[in-house]
């Protein structure tokens, strides 16, 4: 089966400036794939060339089979698009933006727009203005407004960004019913948590794709370890750590210190470490890699 997006090498250039630096992945239909990074890591640029609103520089891609370049408006009446900034138009009811988008797009399906409302339990605000919504259901509205031509893909563009914690995993269940009926989401972020509702995860750092994985596999083959590091000296061992060659990160966490190395970091050489600056009460203990572990050290090693 041919994959919803296929990216192979795909580069962007301003200027002298690199923002997508060879970047090849593919994400097959009805999966959930999430694309992590800070905010100037290339995320958005990525989605703006497999959208056709960007030319790449060099590197090709497809999108639903139709090549970005050539059949971009071949592309945009078949995707959905949700961007970082919402638009949508506040002097209208929720009703009316979805009438008036659905409308762009050329939908004529009767009861889409209840159909739209009902799926986004959107029916009790309906005849409301936009102006007087919540950020939590702006963000519903916007993805109606992305998905009332039914499209075979949905690109979200940290659809989260400014919403509270519980409004975020709500919106997630959201999404999830959405991938039911069978469309294929990619959608970025910076949240680590959001990430790991994805079935796939894409790591990116200054314009490079470090790597794509299930967010399960990236933790289990992170290649390093992460350490708790209890001690009743915590600022003072994180003062050492954080210059110990071999230690990638080390931060606070509750009440003791977590710390990702190199494979070839032991307990042991942790211990020499913190013993030869006078700190001697420590206990340390292996855990298990977290998402936002597996992204320092790979961002860590790509510097």
């Amino acid at each position: 089966m041919t994959p919803v997006i296929r990216a192979d090498g795909l580069t962007r250039r301003f200027g002298s400036f690199t923002a997508v630096d060879h970047v090849s992945f593919s994400v097959e239909a009805g999966e959930v794939v999430g694309y992590l990074g800070p905010n100037g890591s290339g995320k958005t640029t990525t989605l703006r060339m497999l959208l056709g609103l960007l030319r790449p520089s060099e590197g090709r891609a497809e999108v639903l089979g139709y090549n970005t370049d050539r059949e971009a408006d071949k592309i945009r009446g078949r995707v959905g698009y949700m961007s970082q900034k919402f638009a949508l138009y506040h002097e209208l009811t929720v009703r009316e933006n979805l009438e008036f988008y659905g409308g762009l797009y050329g939908v004529r399906k009767n009861g889409r727009v209840e159909e739209t409302l009902s799926n986004l339990e959107l029916e009790q605000l309906q005849n409301e203005r936009v102006a007087v919504l919540s950020s939590g259901w702006r963000q519903r509205l916007a993805l109606g407004v992305a998905i009332i031509h039914q499209p075979q893909l949905l690109f979200l563009d940290e659809p989260s960004s400014g919403v509270d914690p519980v409004t975020r995993r709500n919106f997630w269940e959201v999404i999830y019913r959405l991938a039911a009926t069978g469309i294929t989401v990619m959608v970025t972020t910076h949240y680590m948590d959001e990430a790991e509702y994805c079935q796939r995860v894409g790591i990116m750092q200054g314009g490079r794709l470090l790597a794509m994985d299930s967010p399960e596999h990236l933790k289990a083959t992170l290649p390093g370890q992460v350490w708790e590091v209890h001690t009743p000296s915590l600022m003072e061992a994180f003062r050492v750590l954080e210059r110990m060659p071999g230690i990638r990160r080390v931060g606070l966490s509750s009440d003791y210190l977590r710390a990702v190395s190199e494979r070839e970091i032991t307990p042991e050489t942790i211990q020499r470490e913190l013993s030869r600056h006078g700190i001697e009460e420590v206990e340390i203990h292996t855990t298990r890699a977290s998402l936002e572990d597996v992204f320092l050290f790979l961002a860590g090693s790509s510097i």
